[in-house]
């Protein structure tokens, strides 16, 4: 069963259970899948499904941090309830010592040596990574790697 027929599927459960936070988190789920299928102009597949509940999750990430600097907790266990909802349909994410593996096989794979070659490293690992971990902790590490630590 494909991604998004799954999110409908769970909606669906989640709303006759009078589960409203889980349903409503589901629905802006299928909204925004819904909205990339506009925009793309055809039906997603998994792997676009998955870069859209990827890019959700960052939003949600980046809103609890937001508000929590901010005090709202209120706002915080909202975007966590929808951030668990989402995590739940999110390929497994890969430990830190395997991203720290596949770093520095590319490192290795393309001659890196330097801070400097950080571009030549990302786009061959972000194409390994895809949809298992954020781009932002392999970059973090990528340039820890190359400084030498």
């Amino acid at each position: 069963m494909a991604i998004a027929d799954t999110i409908r599927t769970e909606m669906t459960t989640a709303w006759k259970a009078g589960n409203t936070q889980r349903r409503d988190a589901l629905r802006l789920l299928i909204a925004a899948i819904e909205y990339a299928r506009i925009d793309l102009g055809h039906a997603l597949n998994d792997e676009e499904t998955t870069k859209v509940l990827q890019k959700e999750a960052k939003q949600r990430r980046d809103s609890i941090t937001e508000f929590t600097a901010a005090g709202r907790m209120d706002l915080v266990a909202k975007e966590q309830g929808e951030l668990d909802a989402i995590v739940g349909f999110l390929p497994q994410q890969m430990s830190e010592e395997e991203l720290r593996g596949i770093v520095r096989e590319v490192i290795e794979e393309v001659g890196a040596t330097s801070a400097a070659d950080l571009g030549k490293i990302m786009r061959p690992l972000m194409a390994r990574i895809a949809g298992r971990a954020d781009g932002g902790a392999a970059n973090a590490i990528a340039k820890d790697i190359l400084a030498g630590s």
